[in-house]
Formats: C-alpha cells, sequence, structure tokens
C-alpha cells in the first residue's frame, strides 16, 4: 500500500487533492486507519486515478466525471459537447486573431483591409416590405424610401427598436438598370397588406458576416468585394441574399462620408 503522501507524488497531485477526490466519491482509499485516520491507496487503484486525470484534462468537470464513472456510456455524450465547445472557441478565436490581424493593417494604411469583418446572429422581425423593379439606383435611394415612409405613415406603423431597416436585391447579380429590391423596416405589428406594402415575419439567421461601410451609397461594392472574398477564404459559403442595413444616411447626416451601412450576408460553414 501507498501512504496518501506517496500516492501523491506518483500521481503529481496534491494530498488535498485525493483528499476532496475521496469526499467526493470519485477515489476512495483502498484503507484507512481506523485509528490514526490515515489513508492508504494500492497500485489497483492508479488506473481509476488515471482516468480521473485524463478526463479531467480534457476539460470534464468533477462532477461529470462522477457520472462517468456510475455510466460508463455518459463519456461519449460530455466527450462530444467538449468537442463541439472546443472547436466553437477555436473558431472563436481564429475570428478573434484575423480581426486583430485586420485592425493591424489599417492601422498601417492597407487599404485592402478597411473593414473588419465579425460573424453573429441576424434576429427574427417583423417586416413591412415594399419589392419593386427600379430603373435606377438614384431612383432608389431618393424616391422608394419616400414612398414607403408615406405608406407606413399612413397606416399608423410604429418602427421597432432597435429600429432595423435593410434592402435585399432579388436578382442574385449586379444590376445597373431594372433592379429587383426590397425594402424592409422592422415593425412592432403586422398590418393589412396594401397596394405598397406588404407585411410578413422573417426568421433569424443563426450565422451571418457583416461588415461597416462608411461612405456614399456609390462606393458599396467595395465592401462587397471585400465581404465575399473573405466568405471564401474563410470556409464560409454564402446561404441567402445579402442584406444593406441603414444606420445613418441622407435622413440625418448631410455629408455621404458620414453614412452607415452595414453589409450583412447569411452563410454557413462549408
Amino acid at each position: 500500500m501507498y501512504s496518501i503522501g506517496v500516492f501523491s507524488q506518483i500521481n503529481k497531485v496534491t494530498a488535498k487533492t485525493l483528499r476532496h477526490y475521496d469526499e467526493m466519491g470519485l477515489l476512495k482509499p483502498e484503507y484507512v486507519d481506523k485509528i490514526t485516520g490515515y489513508r492508504y491507496y494500492t497500485s489497483n487503484q492508479l488506473p481509476t486515478m488515471h482516468k480521473i486525470l485524463t478526463l479531467k484534462q480534457l476539460g470534464l468537470s468533477l462532477s461529470e466525471i462522477k457520472e462517468v464513472q456510475a455510466n460508463p456510456m455518459a463519456a461519449e455524450m460530455y466527450l462530444r459537447l467538449k468537442e463541439h465547445e472546443i472547436t466553437e472557441n477555436i473558431k472563436n478565436e481564429q475570428l478573434k486573431l484575423l480581426q486583430i490581424q485586420n485592425y493591424s493593417n489599417i492601422l498601417k494604411g492597407d487599404i485592402k483591409f478597411m473593414y473588419t469583418p465579425i460573424v453573429k446572429e441576424l434576429p427574427e422581425v417583423i417586416v413591412a416590405s415594399m419589392r419593386q423593379v427600379v430603373n435606377s439606383y438614384d431612383d432608389f435611394f431618393y424616391l422608394c424610401p419616400n414612398i414607403m415612409a408615406g405608406e407606413m405613415e399612413r397606416l399608423g406603423c410604429v418602427c421597432a427598436i432597435p429600429e432595423y431597416c435593410f434592402n435585399i436585391y432579388h436578382d442574385g447579380e449586379f444590376k445597373e438598370k431594372n433592379i429587383d429590391v426590397e425594402i424592409c423596416e422592422a415593425v412592432t405589428e403586422m398590418k393589412e397588406d396594401t397596394g405598397i406594402l406588404k407585411f410578413k415575419k422573417m426568421p433569424g439567421v443563426g450565422t451571418a458576416v457583416c461588415v461597416l461601410h462608411k461612405g456614399p451609397y456609390s462606393t458599396l461594392r467595395d465592401a462587397y468585394i471585400f465581404i465575399f472574398e473573405w466568405i471564401k477564404d474563410n470556409n464560409y459559403e454564402a446561404v441567402d441574399f445579402p442584406r444593406e442595413s441603414y444606420i445613418d444616411g441622407i435622413w440625418n447626416k448631410k455629408n455621404q462620408e458620414d453614412w452607415l451601412t452595414e453589409v450583412q450576408v447569411p452563410v454557413t460553414i462549408r
């Protein structure tokens, strides 16, 4: 038999840890001296000890390890959960690393890295939408929003908070004329459809790659080029039409250089 001190040295754990394992029922000593209370262990307990240490190194908690001891089949479930957790952590850390690199390049003045992508969820929303085919982007940006705003006011629509206004282009490609575009404004409740507005619930998007574009709409092409290259280079795949979410624009900023738009692309991992 090994004393608790010797057993702790063999397994590179403290005697305090062994006492804690004893109290939890994870690993009880083979023999306890009734007079002195000294704990003693045997070599037959080394495999159990090694299993505890291995599962702990893999990230399982002591309570989870105890459950595995009672039901060995639980080990597979916990390991799958831990594998998923670690995979997500690695993905998040890789994204942080990429953002750090992007910021570093921005500080160096590298125009190629003017955008910093983030991956996030897009919420489920009720929207008032107006879909039209417009002759040009100028017609859209200066005519359509005014028509929509007037109809929303007439119906008594209340915008959701936080506000979420975005466009969806349904052509599937860039077009200079006859553009099929849908303007969506998140609202608090559904109204009766009219000849101008349609109301619908848009499901949330679990994963979307997003970048902020500051400046006139005429330079949004730079944001699109960047975001789709980033999606390809980082093993994502676009699964739906991009959205342009308008944060600041002609309605509250006189200078086009102060307009702020977020390009949002729903994606999945390839």
